[in-house]
């Protein structure tokens, strides 16, 4: 009976790795991809010749194949955070970004009227660091504000270091310091800085793309790679490890795909949960924490703790259990103005990506 299982678990695995969404390199022509995009393109999308070029581009430099699924995926994504808006407009932007400054400030210690202060000195542009602020529409002018301030104005590097605040950007609201990391390959000609980049269209997308489809994964459906995407890479594949683990311990573990506390050599709840398994394991806590240190690359699943906790689990729920979950994380930002999770923006992204294959 227990051979059963195995070879049961086995073929399960297998089926999985077999249906897995792996980015593989394309020989089609620039051409030919472009023409597939323009077709899948939702109708109300504007410049459908430039978002199918930059679409094409990010693609074909980073060797990714120009698949429905794939292609969809992005422009999923592209539809979901901007509308096809290469610098989108945010509700309110100026009023958050005070709000931010006054957060900032308080923290500090910092008197409301030195903020003011700060915030009335003439700006290179001629206008005021507060007039700016209270007119900006996007994060692209946001940022351009903040660069300034945090140059310029003393106030501004004691309330923001030498870190731009504004972390997101483009019309994939990609990460600017991801984007950063993963500059080598970009193919246009930098205008000014990467950070710059991000808030162009071409920039945007290429960075998005590769963020989105550039790393390998096991899942079995798209849907995980879009939570992937607000939460951080393999987001999914952790929590499902962490949901695992809640079946073999006493303590209930946060389903965030967070397994280390990273940052910190202080071992986090998922890391104290493993150790709690460490006999059962055959694994001293140094072992585990080595494992768990790759738990943003898919090597993590060529582990022990990783093939034995989910062995556990299986024995334990008598069948296999899920090995992609979509995270428990409810989305915070000053941006958002209601209760918002990353299985909300998965489902939606994904609904999506639906509609978009309907069109090919």
């Amino acid at each position: 009976m227990r051979e059963l299982k195995r070879l049961f678990l086995l073929t399960g695995l297998l089926a999985l790795a077999a249906c897995s969404h792996q980015p593989l390199q394309s020989t089609q022509p620039p051409e030919q991809v472009r023409a597939k995009v323009l077709r899948l393109l939702p109708p109300s999308a504007s410049d459908r010749q430039g978002w199918a070029a930059d679409i094409q581009t990010a693609f074909t430099t980073q060797s990714l194949d120009p698949s429905s699924q794939n292609l969809c995926s992005v422009i999923a994504v592209i539809e979901q955070e901007s509308n096809f808006q290469a610098d989108p407009p945010v509700p309110g932007l100026g009023r958050i970004a005070r709000d931010e400054i006054d957060r900032r400030a308080a923290r500090l210690h910092v008197p409301g009227f030195l903020v003011d202060a700060a915030l009335s000195i003439q700006s290179p542009t001629g206008k005021s660091y507060a007039q700016r602020i209270a007119s900006v529409h996007s994060e692209r002018e946001l940022s351009a504000v903040f660069d300034d301030f945090i140059g310029i104005v003393p106030l501004g590097k004691q309330l923001f270091g030498t870190l731009n605040p504004v972390h997101t950007a483009g019309p994939m609201q990609v990460s600017v310091a991801f984007a950063e990391s993963n500059a080598r390959g970009y193919p246009y000609r930098v205008q000014d800085s990467i950070r710059h980049e991000v808030f162009s269209r071409r920039g945007g997308v290429y960075f998005g793309t590769a963020h989105l489809l550039g790393y390998p994964t096991h899942y079995p459906e798209p849907l995980y790679r879009f939570a992937d995407f607000n939460a951080g890479h393999y987001a999914s594949r952790n929590a499902a490890f962490q949901a695992a683990l809640n079946r073999l311990v006493k303590m209930r573990l946060a389903l965030d795909g967070d397994v280390i506390n990273y940052g910190s050599i202080a071992p986090g709840q998922t890391e104290l949960a493993v150790r709690s398994l460490g006999k059962r394991l055959g694994m001293s806590n140094a072992d585990i924490r080595a494992a768990l240190d790759k738990g943003e690359q898919l090597d993590f699943e060529d582990t022990r703790v990783y093939q034995r906790v989910f062995e556990l689990a299986d024995q334990v729920a008598g069948q296999p259990v899920p090995r992609a979950i979509l995270p428990g994380i409810t989305l915070e930002s000053p941006k958002i103005t209601r209760h918002l999770t990353t299985a909300w923006f998965a489902r939606r992204v994904d609904e999506r990506r639906a509609r978009c294959m309907t069109r090919d």
